[in-house]
């Protein structure tokens, strides 16, 4: 039975409740198509301008009404974990109830573990919420104590820690459902970052790279496919340059060179990149393949995307 994860770029979701049912809909076609395909589906969605609105939201009606509570960032991530599941979740089932698929799809609340020692505690650099102009950004910075950094030439967002996952606390959940014929929505927005506390579950303020954490379940529970779903169709090198270049299958070796050379970007390919060389170094038999919403079932029958194999 073939196993794949799919890790849903953000370009699959609106950055207001009204624009991601919207969205939703589109997503949901293509993520109907691999569950019509194929066995075990496992989907792991992004959070990054939600997670940001949900959080300066509720500090700004902190402010205002002193009687309503101040939220940490890791319960806004388990509220942007909840909402995006549920639109994402009924999205699907109605497409695969109108296509009579016999499978079920469910939402599990995800905890993530992340090691305390984590450096990324040091220096944020996981960009969430919207953009804000440098004055906007200085004001924010000073009113509620934010680190913001320069996004790309886009303006100014709010950087928070993105250690790397250690492992999905309901990983066991997970494999028994997919075994048991349903779809699952899991590790969404990167999971709810947690400690363990000599046994004891401790939530941390973090957002971890949805990439990442789609990589790690993907070796755990030993899928043949990770498909990292992005804006383009392809990785490229030389990207936007003349002499630009397609690529559409390329060993690991290849990629580490690639990397090497900065041919991806750090704050949009790399991580994918980084993310796929980590899924086959724990499972040298898998394939990663990162291509567009659109093209999804395409890039898994490998008609388009790019590949990396060990």
């Amino acid at each position: 039975m073939k196993t794949i994860v799919v890790a849903l770029g953000g370009n699959a979701l609106g950055n207001s409740p009204k624009e991601q049912l919207e969205a939703v809909k589109g997503s949901s076609k293509a993520l109907a198509d691999i569950i019509e395909n194929y066995e075990n589906v496992a989907i792991v969605h992004g959070n990054g301008p939600q997670v940001g609105v949900i959080n300066l939201g509720l500090s700004k009606a902190s402010e205002i009404d002193e009687s309503i509570p101040e939220f940490p960032l890791v319960e806004c991530v388990a509220l942007s974990q909840g909402y995006i599941g549920y639109h994402l979740q009924q999205a699907i089932e109605n497409e695969v109830e109108k296509r009579k698929i016999d499978k079920k799809v469910v939402t599990i609340v995800s905890q993530v573990e992340v090691d305390k020692n984590d450096p990324a505690f040091k220096d944020p650099t996981k960009p969430i919420g919207t953009f804000y102009s440098k004055e906007e950004a200085e004001r924010i910075e000073k009113e509620d104590g934010y680190t913001f950094k320069e996004d790309a030439g886009r303006g100014y967002r709010r950087v928070v820690a993105s250690p790397k996952p250690v492992r999905l606390k309901e990983i066991e959940t997970l494999k028994t459902l997919l075994e048991n014929n349903t779809a699952v929505i899991t590790g969404g927005g990167g999971g709810i970052p947690v400690f363990d506390e000599d046994g004891t579950i401790v939530g941390v303020d973090a957002v971890i790279d949805k990439d990442f954490v789609a990589s790690k379940i993907s070796a755990d529970i030993n899928a043949d496919k990770l498909l990292i779903l992005t804006a383009v169709d392809s990785v490229y090198i030389n990207f936007g340059k003349e002499n630009q270049e397609e690529l559409r299958e390329i060993s690991v070796d290849e990629a580490k060179k690639y990397i090497e050379e900065g041919q991806f970007a750090k704050g949009s390919m790399l991580p994918k990149i980084e993310a796929c060389l980590k899924f086959l170094e724990e499972n040298p038999e898998g394939e990663a393949i990162i291509t567009s919403l659109d093209k999804a079932l395409d890039g898994l029958e490998g008609k388009v995307g790019t590949k990396i194999v060990k």
